[in-house]
């Protein structure tokens, strides 16, 4: 077996990225430097040789946390969407015994497939933009740290272009969140969608194909600066509890990022709120002219207190989720450098 065959194309593209940017003197031939290369992927590939299960484990976090934090999820969808429920517990009650278990996991199909995907933009763009400010590469960055509104730019960014990604995977997970009706059985009405397929197809022959996009610039502002403060918060974390030049410790990773993705969502709740009611205009609620006009008649209709609807649940899902994300974010950086 080549040693290529041990290391994905994504792996090798990252190897090949760090390796054209390692310092080669003038007196240095084109062979030493492919030498140091070919070297890199041999220890590379003989690591994932002997830990196959390195390149599982870096794929599963988000997922797990995905499908953990789904019913959290549902719960706080609906607690923005209707009216019918008092509170979180109302909600938790009125699902299992209309809707079994399973009523907590509609429209996880969706996320489940998207998540690495939109991991890798936001955390990818993240990284390159830092790159783009600082000129230092991640392993540099600890002993010449980027400025704090570097970072907020940066994770702005990755935000941003994470939004553009995410909006028609999040129109479907709302839209099916928002289904009540339980299983389809004899004699029932069914569904409005079946499924997340017929979800799409539906909406694009009912709204055209910017109904896929409906509610994606609340989406936008909910990402944009909760994002670039989620970096910040992190990052500040990190600096304040390790020593100048050095990685911070597991510990710290988990803990600094389980506090910016609370921190986050505490900003970004009233927009997630906002987001959610766009979405599901024109099915069970009233069509909106517009960002502003949501936020004005929700206002009026339900006062202020509509905006931090399901913080709560936001918050204690954030931060596990957050921790295991960062986590997974520092071990995947250090081990291809």
């Amino acid at each position: 077996m080549s040693r290529h065959s041990l290391v994905t194309p994504k792996q090798r593209c990252t190897l090949t990225f760090i390796c054209s940017k390692s310092p080669c003197f003038p007196w240095e031939r084109g062979s030493e430097k492919r030498r140091w290369r070919e070297a890199a992927f041999d220890s590379h590939a003989e690591s994932c040789r002997k830990q196959p299960w390195r390149r599982r484990v870096l794929k599963q976090p988000g997922a797990v946390g995905l499908v953990l934090g789904h019913p959290f999820d549902t719960v706080k969808v609906r607690l923005q969407t209707q009216t019918a429920y008092r509170g979180i517990v109302d909600c938790v009650v009125k699902t299992y015994r209309h809707e079994s278990l399973l009523g907590f996991f509609k429209g996880m199909s969706f996320p489940i497939v998207s998540i690495a995907v939109v991991n890798s933009v936001l955390f990818g763009v993240y990284s390159n933009t830092l790159l783009a400010l600082t000129a230092t590469s991640h392993q540099e960055r600890r002993a010449q740290p980027p400025s704090y509104t570097q970072v907020f730019i940066a994770g702005c960014t990755g935000g941003f272009l994470q939004a553009c990604c995410l909006a028609p995977f999040d129109l479907v997970k709302v839209r099916l969140q928002n289904q009540t009706e339980p299983r389809a059985q004899l004699g029932s009405p069914p569904p409005r969608y079946r499924g997340p397929v017929h979800c799409v197809a539906s909406i694009f022959r009912e709204e055209g194909p910017r109904g896929l996009f409906r509610g994606a610039w609340a989406l936008m502002l909910r990402d944009t600066p909760p994002l670039g403060l989620y970096f910040v918060t992190y990052e500040w974390l990190c600096r304040q509890s390790t020593p100048d030049g050095q990685n911070p410790s597991s510990a710290t990773v988990l803990v600094a990022g389980g506090f910016a993705g609370t921190t986050s969502w505490m900003i970004a709740t009233p927009l997630d709120v906002i987001k959610s009611r766009m979405q599901m205009a024109g099915l069970k609620q009233r069509e909106y002219r517009g960002v502003l006009d949501c936020i004005v008649s929700s206002a009026r209709q339900e006062g202020l207190g509509v905006f931090f609807r399901g913080l709560t649940i936001n918050s204690a899902r954030a931060f596990p989720v957050n921790a295991v994300t960062f986590l997974s974010y520092e071990y995947l950086l250090h081990s291809w450098a």
